[in-house]
């Protein structure tokens, strides 16, 4: 009897573990299947609904566009940098799209730290219901957040990645503060023997840096985004997966349903677990880009989107950011490209991508399963990409 799995992966399912889903090649099936791996809570879009890729065969077949590149088509570049699905739209409509053939339209995929960016909507969502205020300290929501690095900084700081938090984003170190944490949110087996530490537990250890005080460079790390999460859990009273699901993807009219990783006690791996699919990504990108409406409903206040978009410090930013982003900010999750012409993002490791170019009106999405969580050549190489199909015709 024919394998079917092996055929379309090149592996058997059985290679796909705990312990190996994040690395080549069997992130190509785990990126898109999370909830077989890690414990899961739905977020149900009203009803899904099964969609089918436009034609895109000439856009496929065209050259990239960027000066240098090496791949002669777009097709080849998708392939080449380990695409699973890609999706351009331009003024809300869907023009081109690209599936990998384990890949499809209805194809949840890890977004990684896209998440952050979702997880600041919603809370932005809230601030517009009177259930959050961003200049409200931290312990007013998380009272046992006292005594940790979090104890005197404000819901803002968390925000903007302003927290003086002693804490490293260490990838691919197997050891240290990082693989706990991993551990704690049930992404890395269990030391043997060991007790199970809660994500709330691990992020109310995280002790503040010395000498410095909040508020003051941006330092991007993901702790302070699973701690959006549980400020938008005690701000509404609700679980993190009902909420996104009631106020952003329902409204958004998302077809497919997403989810969200949960460690040992429920709480969402708001930092970087929710899986959804390219299309609906790319429904969030023009929702933030029209200034957080969907048809004639209002689901994001334009307070907050306009906020986002005027606000964050480039002087915070110069210390730490992106160097690609040269003149770069850093507001509510999201990162703004400080240009003229306005374009936006929000990136999670492994090549997520969800890239908005205002002044074209063009939305791309790229989801991949990228063997490097961070590949600076590669980065630098799809943002070039990106410029190049928003200055297309379609």
């Amino acid at each position: 009897m024919t394998d079917r799995f092996s055929e379309t992966y090149g592996f058997s399912r059985s290679d796909v573990t705990l312990a190996s889903w994040r690395t080549t090649p069997y992130s190509r099936f785990a990126f898109q299947h999370v909830c077989e791996l890690v414990p899961s809570a739905p977020i149900a879009a009203k009803r899904e609904e099964t969609e089918v890729a436009v034609p895109s065969d000439a856009f496929l077949a065209s050259p990239v566009g960027v000066e240098g590149e090496a791949e002669p088509t777009v097709r080849a570049y998708l392939e080449a940098t380990h695409t699973d699905s890609f999706v351009v739209m331009r003024q809300g409509r869907i023009v081109a799209e690209y599936y990998a053939p384990w890949s499809g339209p209805n194809a949840a995929h890890v977004v990684f730290s896209i998440s952050k960016s979702l997880t600041a909507v919603l809370l932005g969502i809230l601030e517009g219901q009177g259930l959050f205020d961003p200049s409200r300290p931290v312990t007013d929501y998380i009272p046992e957040a006292a005594g940790s690095a979090y104890g005197d900084c404000s819901c803002r700081d968390v925000l903007d990645m302003r927290v003086a938090l002693d804490f490293e984003e260490a990838y691919l170190d197997p050891d240290g503060s990082f693989a706990r944490y991993r551990r704690a949110m049930l992404w890395n087996p269990p030391e043997p023997g060991a007790t199970v530490e809660p994500l709330l537990d691990f992020l109310c250890s995280l002790k503040k840096k010395a000498g410095e005080e909040h508020g003051g460079p941006f330092y991007y790390v993901s702790p302070n985004a699973d701690l959006l999460g549980v400020l938008a859990e005690r701000a509404s009273g609700e679980r993190y997966a009902r909420l996104m699901s009631e106020l952003l993807w329902k409204p958004l009219g998302a077809k497919t349903h997403a989810s969200v990783t949960v460690d040992s006690a429920g709480t969402a791996r708001s930092a970087g677990g929710v899986s959804v699919s390219a299309r609906d990504l790319a429904r969030v990108g023009e929702l933030i880009r029209t200034g957080g409406a969907a048809g004639d409903r209002q689901i994001v206040p334009p307070a907050w989107i306009e906020d986002m978009f005027s606000n964050g410090d480039p002087e915070a930013w110069k210390p730490n950011g992106d160097v690609l982003i040269t003149r770069g900010r850093y507001r509510s999750q999201w990162y703004q490209f400080g240009e003229p012409e306005g374009a936006f993002c929000a990136i999670g490791i492994h090549g997520q991508w969800l890239y908005v170019d205002r002044p074209s009106g063009t939305v791309v999405v790229k989801q991949s399963s990228q063997p490097n969580p961070l590949d600076e050549d590669l980065k630098a190489r799809n943002l070039a990409f990106y410029r190049a199909v928003s200055a297309r015709s379609f």
